[in-house]
């Protein structure tokens, strides 16, 4: 989970991210703890409960009418400029709103139409989603719409989840003592993202790494060409931030499975395994070695 929030910070043209997983899984809070880490970033909520106007804006057409000019009242998209949309429990989002976030999402630009006259202002966001698949699901066309996708559970290692709780309790007796403590973690992940975003826009794509993902997209059935694109702006922002100046079948094969999943078709009674299989099989076709 927080790999896929970061590398949409390293390239936030990526297109976002839907986490899934069960409630108290610390979705919300990971996603508010990028905001601490990075500072330009501030989360800015959408609730399930918001309308149209809120979200997108709303046009004065009294003003317009008796004025001759524009008035627009900014709605969460505008607010969310430059920083993050978070919407939790976003299969239980009307769709159509779903459609218009993910929209502006990919247009980085909003545009909203009234009685003939429009507005359009810029939207370019890092869109978070979260939800509960045991409270209903995304159509397939919006899921299509996410670049990546995580799925989350409790943890299931008793040391692993005692250090999670002690760690809990650490947090709210001192909040101060806590942050100061991984101060230093902090800023160190901070610079390596600083830094991969310089790196970004000069690793090079082979031809050999594009006809990967197409192998790739068609031996998973996976519909139109959105998830290949994908596929290859993750592996390079993955390759960015681990300070590699290359794509590897690594890169691939780890962005494969933030990419995909969420966009397969699964044969009858697969399981994730099964797709694991398919996976390889396609890498160590090309020569990659599992570590």
């Amino acid at each position: 989970m927080k790999l896929a929030l970061i590398l949409n910070v390293v390239n936030p043209k990526l297109g976002g991210v839907l986490i899934r997983g069960e409630k108290g899984t610390a979705k919300s809070t990971t996603v508010r703890a990028l905001s601490g880490l990075v500072p330009e970033l501030n989360v800015v909520n959408l609730p399930v409960s918001a309308t149209e106007d809120r979200v997108v804006g709303a046009l004065d057409i009294e003003h317009a009418i008796k004025k001759g000019e524009k008035k627009f009242e900014p709605g969460l998209l505008a607010a969310a400029h430059g920083h993050i949309l978070y919407v939790d429990e976003i299969n239980l989002l009307d769709d159509h709103i779903v459609d218009v976030l993910l929209d502006a999402a990919a247009m980085g630009v909003n545009t909203v139409e009234r009685e003939g006259i429009s507005y359009s202002h810029p939207s370019r966001f890092l869109l978070v989603g979260t939800m509960n698949p045991e409270e209903g699901d995304l159509r397939p066309q919006l899921l299509d719409r996410f670049a990546l996708s995580v799925e989350i559970g409790g943890e299931r290692d008793v040391q692993e989840r005692t250090l999670v709780i002690r760690r809990r309790l650490e947090y709210e007796r001192d909040p101060a003592s806590f942050a100061a403590r991984y101060e230093r973690e902090q800023k160190r992940a901070l610079n390596q993202i600083l830094q991969a975003r310089e790196r970004l826009d000069h690793i090079p794509i082979s031809d050999d790494m594009l006809e990967l993902a197409a192998k790739i997209g068609i031996a998973l059935e996976v519909e139109g060409h959105r998830s290949d694109i994908t596929l290859i702006k993750t592996a390079v922002a993955l390759a960015a931030w681990q300070g590699k100046e290359t794509v590897s079948l690594d890169h691939m094969q780890e962005a494969a499975h933030l990419v995909l999943p969420h966009r397969m078709r699964r044969q009858p009674f697969e399981d994730t395994g099964g797709i694991e299989q398919r996976l390889q099989t396609i890498l160590t076709s090309v020569g990659w070695v599992p570590s």
